[in-house]
């Protein structure tokens, strides 16, 4: 995404991102999204359109680098103290966040991009989140589901669900965690215990 590359911790283009995310961010909160545009981002951050611009490209560029940055995890998957209950407790929080309405206005910004990068980078932050709850289960010595199973027996259906409309309630999404735990293959110390 051309907001992120060759960024400096610390540096003015880390700096004019961070005060250009606040704006979008600040300015969200207090107008209509359809009144928004690069000047007025622009006047909040304190920089010049061009600045915005020259490193968006447009206002639907920018808007879907900000929720990027929103969607990225701020911690790691609550543990339960076993995958299915890990599982559960990250796909109910998951479908609760991506279900509210900044969570929907998000989705939308990420989804226009032209590029597709924000979605690309969206789907890895959830194959991340996953990745954490099979690993413990592997360090438990716990049978665990694949990633990949999981993106699409959970965390898809509920995408499906919220891109068109409906909001996934807990039953749905306990369902959802229980047909993937089904996909459960034992790991080899765990079939090793068996035997």
């Amino acid at each position: 995404m051309a907001g992120r590359e060759g960024l400096r911790p610390g540096g003015r283009s880390a700096r004019v991102q961070a005060s250009v995310h606040k704006a979008v961010q600040d300015l969200v909160a207090k107008m209509d999204r359809a009144d928004l545009t690069i000047p007025i981002i622009a006047a909040e951050a304190g920089v010049t359109p061009s600045t915005i611009y020259r490193r968006w490209g447009d206002l639907q560029e920018l808007l879907s680098d900000v929720a990027v940055e929103r969607l990225r995890p701020d911690m790691q998957p609550v543990d339960t103290g076993s995958c299915r209950g890990d599982l559960q407790a990250w796909a109910e929080q998951y479908a609760e966040e991506m279900s509210s309405n900044p969570g929907r206005e998000m989705i939308r910004d990420v989804l226009c991009s032209q590029d597709g990068s924000g979605a690309f980078q969206c789907r890895n932050f959830t194959k991340q989140q996953i990745e954490v709850i099979v690993q413990r289960a592997r360090e438990r010595g716990e049978a665990f589901p694949d990633v990949e199973a999981i993106m699409d027996r959970v965390v898809s259906p509920i995408m499906y669900r919220i891109l068109f409309g409906e909001t996934p309630d807990a039953a749905r999404v306990e369902r959802l965690v229980a047909g993937a735990t089904e996909l459960i293959s034992p790991t080899p110390a765990s079939a090793r215990k068996s035997a």
